[in-house]
């Protein structure tokens, strides 16, 4: 078969990583999600990640917790995705995999800045690269900077993993069984019908740019490989 996406954003939550517990960091679905990316950065496909912080702090449900300044927790939301970032880096390298994170936030004792035309040439060298601390903006979520990174990357896919729901419903599938999954969904469907994938600036920058979403159960063995591939699995978001 031959490959349809041969650079590709992928969007991981911090809740993800999680598992079955609260918080934290589940070695078994880490370890998963960094087995995907291996197989799939050994066919060839260049892979950039941006990965949440959601699993460790969140800023808005904290700023209203806490008692917070906003933009303050925001910014800690931000330190939470890095330490993400660092987590799955290691990963990747223990399985030989150079692996590179860039952060939008200067970070230099621990990760690259973020640099454009730099994270460029680490894909074109085979390298996963990985984008920590969002736009490095409060206000701002890691949808958005996914969005953003995909368009800047030049990427052929955006892809949404989701830790067991396959694809985009009509309603929550947890509470309705009745819900009606869809195939294939424009970006002007997902705002008009103010469905849940993402932010609704994310998915306009997606838009306006022509960068297909794919949003599918990264769960599913071999997800990631097969989507590359252009297999029909999920819900593809696209212009037409």
């Amino acid at each position: 078969m031959e490959i349809k996406y041969r650079r590709v954003l992928l969007k991981l939550s911090g809740e993800a990583l999680v598992g079955e517990g609260h918080l934290g960091i589940s070695p078994q679905i880490i370890d998963r999600i960094a087995e995907e990316i291996y197989l799939v950065s050994r066919l060839g496909v260049q892979v950039c990640i941006v990965v949440g912080g959601g699993n460790i702090f969140r800023g808005l449900q904290k700023s209203a917790e806490l008692g917070m300044d906003r933009a303050a927790a925001d910014y800690v939301g931000m330190l939470a995705t890095v330490i993400n970032c660092l987590v799955l880096q290691g990963v990747l390298e223990k399985r030989g995999i150079a692996t590179r994170v860039q952060t939008a936030l200067t970070m230099n004792s621990i990760a690259e800045s973020y640099i454009r035309r730099r994270a460029t040439r680490h894909l074109e060298k085979g390298r996963i690269v990985i984008f920590g601390a969002g736009t490095g903006n409060p206000f701002f979520t890691t949808d958005t900077a996914a969005s953003l990174r995909a368009t800047e990357m030049d990427c052929d896919l955006l892809l949404m993993a989701k830790n067991g729901v396959d694809g985009v419903y009509d309603d929550d599938p947890s509470l309705n069984p009745q819900a009606k999954k869809f195939d294939t969904l424009t970006y002007d469907d997902i705002i008009t019908k103010n469905l849940k994938v993402m932010d609704t600036s994310a998915i306009a920058l997606c838009r306006d740019n022509s960068i297909p979403i794919a949003v599918f159960d990264f769960a599913r063995p071999g997800a990631i490989r097969d989507l590359v591939y252009g297999m029909e699995i999920g819900t593809l978001v696209k212009k037409d």
